[in-house]
């Protein structure tokens, strides 16, 4: 990863998140950001509030010296979707009117800057491959990404093999389930954070016999309680939360966008 600040924009199905990073180290050079997703997920209204959401970031690395206001810096954006030479392929947890959008140009229009798109999940295993829970480890590492849905990232070798969906899988009865094991279950079901952890556990243990991974890696909001709920019994390979605990996309988004600029 290079050494200018970029800005990574995380885009999920309730929140949008966002900040600069420093592409050396992973570290925040601003605050993070955050505004609720436009209800609806539609293209134009989520374009909208990263523009907005860009701008106000570029305002605080201009105040706190790390980059000139007039100096652009490289965008990446996240989305719940396969991305595919920038188009969105599926769309997740936001509006159907994604499917086959330029994500590109549109953010691109949107914030006058050059951006990059990338799946949600992909962006956050870039991130721990880079300077997280999987740097450095050699075989197979599945990073899960546990918010409104459920990310899949594959890295074999520190190499990310993208657009891996396993969280919209059908396994036992329920499709996709990630609508079962969701952390987003423990509000609208009034179940326990354990109660969640054995639906978790299950798809972990699922994944396991027909991936063979060496870890998981889990990341999301829900990692940051990973002590009331790891480990899992059932799964035989380590289970260790993310480094970068729910930031692990904006970082990720980030550093690939360095990277492109």
């Amino acid at each position: 990863m290079q050494q200018a600040p970029a800005i990574g924009i995380d885009i999920g199905g309730t929140g949008i998140k966002g900040a600069a990073i420093d592409t050396a180290t992973g570290e925040m050079l601003t605050g993070r950001h955050r505004v609720p997703t436009p209800e609806g997920g539609h293209p134009g209204d989520i374009a909208a509030a990263v523009a907005v959401m860009v701008s106000g970031i570029r305002d605080e690395l201009a105040e706190n010296g790390s980059l000139p206001r007039e100096t652009a810096p490289a965008v990446g954006i996240t989305l719940p979707v396969v991305v595919q030479h920038g188009i969105a392929r599926t769309a997740a947890n936001i509006d159907k009117s994604w499917i086959g959008t330029d994500a590109v140009r549109l953010f691109s229009d949107a914030t006058g800057l050059p951006c990059l798109v990338v799946n949600d999940a992909d962006a956050a295993g870039i991130a721990e491959t880079a300077f997280g829970a999987a740097h450095d480890v050699d075989g197979v590492t599945m990073v899960l990404t546990f918010g409104t849905g459920i990310g899949v990232a594959l890295i074999h070798d520190g190499c990310l093999v993208p657009n891996f969906e396993l969280g919209h899988i059908e396994l036992d009865g329920h499709h996709p389930y990630e609508r079962f094991a969701s952390p987003k279950t423990i509000e609208r079901e009034g179940i326990t954070i354990q109660e969640w952890a054995k639906r978790a556990e299950r798809l972990l243990e699922h994944l396991e016999f027909i991936t063979r991974p060496d870890r998981f890696v889990i990341g999301g909001s829900i990692s940051k309680s990973s002590d009331e709920y790891l480990p899992f019994a059932k799964v035989n390979v380590p289970v260790v939360p993310a480094h970068f605990r729910n930031n692990a996309g904006i970082v990720g988004a980030a550093g690939l966008a360095a990277q492109a600029h």
